[in-house]
């Protein structure tokens, strides 16, 4: 799709702008600023109050004064590095102008005495009386209209000051051409906002400190515009995805009946919804796309076992990949029993079989004698075949990257992808990261889950826990001790996997602890989670490898050192290991104080409660969307008016937008959707711009 010719001027080179030469154009890029259009984006961020006034005395210094004054004797310094000084005398008082560093004959130019000139600046008191260093601006009367009542302050770069913006501005803005409306006109007029080339003139030309407001209205709009062609991209995406034929796959229920009748207990509403979604995905022609996002122990395996069942009941095969061995074993083991009483074949595939044994779990994939296959990403190796995969499901979907998500459905050549996600998504992230995918959401846990206690303790009182937790230990029951880091650092404090190991098992017995962290062999790390699960060990430590997905019923106690190092969402996906078995559940965090004011504030909230979605809200506002989920693989937009974080109605607004306008002009060939492409080139979506031309 070529660029439409209307928006040339706004893509021409920045020199072709006033005052701004090579030089000039360079610095600019500082400020992301390439081309004309970049500088219609470039908001004021603040203004200052230029109106005029009779006198200074008319204001209460400090602060900024415009005025009309006569000028009066010039007192060049008698000594190097004093400054000039220039009397003059408004309406009611006489005040002077101080100059550090500057020629004479420039001032004498600039302020000829007996002269009015219009002066703005900061006035303040010295030594008894009013001065003004540096005026800001100074104007004969006839050019006084040239300053704003209020004018913009622009974000600056190195070589750039806010002369050289506002006048490169002016010149970009009067080569604004006249675009047609891509905001649906029910939706603009709704809401009262002002058309394009307006608002963008508008923010431009602020009137108060009412118009940096993120509500006013042409600064909503240009958000809107923003979110909207974000969420159009992700949209295009999606619908190009979904052009891919998928497979028709229906099942029978059989299978799923057995298995439902044989469960000690029934699914929760959110479990069953989500069930149904899959279904009727799995049934369209079209490619699924989506992400199922529970809470801790919201039970998603349960979910998508059942989808995982319809690909076989349809005589197919089903996939489920997990990023790590420890979780792919630990699905294993939480759907063997399922599998058996639905009589179906489930295998798992990781980067340890081989020899003989990974031959025969190839022959047997590909001949479709395995019809459920659960693995790492060795699955995605060239020579894993299978007969008739329809189903893959994604566990953990950050740890994998698009293109894996890609590579994987071609081996199904339209096989359908569920994304499943145990990190509750802020609505917001969820939107801007995933817009492209339809959402399941598991917000109910499932009957008999526990509440569990949270307690923050600090790491003064180690030999209180460690006590409490030989109690604990002789009545039965099961802990888990995470600690930050695996070998002792010089540098960091933490306690480290290791030392608190033989420290606990000083404690408590030699055979009752016992160890896991990243750095030890796969077959080791199996023994260890093996003889926990088994209860011949009852105190696991370990780093944060059962981040994720550990289910031993049993554990009841979760001690998490050094917690305030963790981040939230980390924090509560490790207390989500404990509180699943019949046990009242206890965690603490130890920190160690004192704790900063944020470290206090984190602890706190995962204290007080337990709804993953909430926390997540609460670590979006603490951190930022960047940080919350790596800014750098993210590949979350960066917006130059839109506030991500607060504007997530607005998001949900433009998403539903995007959706219907591509639904109703797929080819974006109507007068609105040929406007919209306009949006899509000044807001850089090449993205969307590529998707258009393959389409």
């Amino acid at each position: 799709m070529s660029r439409p010719e209307i928006l040339f001027p706004l893509f021409a080179e920045l020199e072709t702008l006033e005052g701004v030469g090579p030089k000039t154009a360079r610095a600019f890029v500082g400020l992301g600023i390439e081309k004309p259009k970049d500088l219609l984006f470039l908001l004021p961020h603040s203004g200052i109050d230029r109106a005029r006034r009779a006198s200074v005395r008319d204001i209460t210094p400090p602060g900024v004064v415009t005025v009309e004054v006569t000028v009066g004797g010039h007192f060049p310094p008698r000594t190097k590095g004093r400054p000039y000084r220039v009397m003059v005398t408004d309406s009611a008082l006489e005040f002077q102008l101080v100059f550090f560093h500057a020629r004479g004959d420039y001032l004498q130019k600039l302020l000829p005495t007996g002269q009015r000139r219009l002066i703005s600046g900061r006035v303040e008191f010295f030594d008894g009386g009013a001065q003004m260093v540096h005026p800001d601006h100074v104007l004969r009367l006839e050019d006084a209209d040239e300053l704003p009542k209020f004018e913009p302050v622009y974000p600056l770069t190195a070589g750039i000051t806010q002369k050289t913006v506002a006048k490169a501005a002016a010149s970009a803005l009067a080569r604004m051409p006249d675009l047609g409306e891509w905001i649906d006109p029910g939706q603009k007029a709704k809401a009262g906002w002002p058309d394009w080339s307006a608002a963008i003139r508008q923010a431009h030309a602020p009137q108060s400190n009412a118009d940096f407001v993120e509500t006013a209205p042409a600064r909503l709009r240009l958000a809107y515009d923003e979110l909207f062609a974000h969420q159009l991209t992700l949209s295009l995406a999606r619908a190009s995805l979904r052009k891919s034929k998928g497979l028709v796959t229906i099942g029978d229920g059989a299978m799923r009946a057995t298995v439902l009748a044989a469960l000690p207990y029934c699914p929760t509403a959110a479990q069953t919804r989500a069930v149904a979604e899959i279904e009727a995905d799995l049934a369209n022609p079209l490619r699924m796309n989506r992400l199922l996002q529970g809470d801790v122990g919201s039970g998603k395996t349960l979910v998508a076992f059942m989808a995982l069942l319809i690909a076989v009941e349809a005589a197919g095969q089903g996939v489920l990949m997990a990023p790590t061995e420890i979780l792919a074993r630990q699905h294993l083991a939480g759907l063997q029993d399922l599998a058996q009483l639905a009589g179906v074949r489930l295998e798992i595939l990781t980067g340890r079989d081989k020899g003989t044994e990974r031959a025969r779990k190839l022959t047997d994939l590909a001949a479709g004698q395995i019809q459920i296959l659960v693995g790492t990403h060795a699955v995605f190796q060239k020579d894993v075949v299978f007969q008739n995969l329809r189903l893959a499901i994604i566990d953990e979907q950050h740890r994998f990257g698009v293109a894996q998500r890609m590579e994987l459905g071609s081996k199904g050549a339209a096989a359908d992808v569920l994304v499943m996600t145990a990190t509750p998504i802020p609505r917001s992230l969820a939107l801007a990261s995933y817009g492209d995918m339809d959402v399941s959401v598991l917000d109910e846990k499932p009957p008999g889950r526990k509440p569990v206690q949270t307690a923050l303790v600090s790491t003064g009182r180690m030999d209180e826990v460690v006590e409490k937790l030989r109690q604990a230990v002789a009545e039965g029951r099961q802990a888990y001790w995470v600690c930050p880091l695996v070998e002792d650092s010089e540098v960091l404090d933490y306690a480290s996997a290791e030392a608190r190991f033989q420290q606990l098992r000083a404690a408590l017995g030699e055979s009752v602890v016992a160890l896991v962290h990243g750095q030890m062999s796969p077959a080791d790390k199996d023994a260890a989670m093996a003889g926990f699960n088994a209860g011949r060990s009852k105190v696991l430590v370990a780093t944060t490898v059962i981040e994720v997905g550990v289910d031993v019923p049993n554990a009841s106690i979760m001690v998490i050192e050094r917690a305030e190092t963790f981040g939230l969402a980390q924090l509560h996906q490790l207390r989500g290991r404990v509180g699943r078995g019949s046990a009242h559940s206890t965690c603490l965090l130890m920190y160690q104080a004192p704790l900063s004011e944020t470290g206090e504030r984190r602890l706190k909230v995962l204290r007080d409660t337990e709804d993953g979605f909430r926390i997540a809200e609460e670590d979006l506002a603490m951190r930022g969307a960047g940080d919350l989920i790596g800014t750098a693989q993210s590949g979350l937009p960066r917006f130059r008016v839109a506030d991500m974080e607060r504007q997530t109605a607005l998001m949900a607004v433009a998403q539903s937008d995007a959706r219907k306008l591509l639904h109703d002009d797929p080819d974006l060939t109507s007068a609105r959707g040929r406007a919209v492409r306009n949006l899509l080139w000044l807001l850089d979506q090449d993205r969307a711009i590529r998707l258009l031309s393959v389409g």
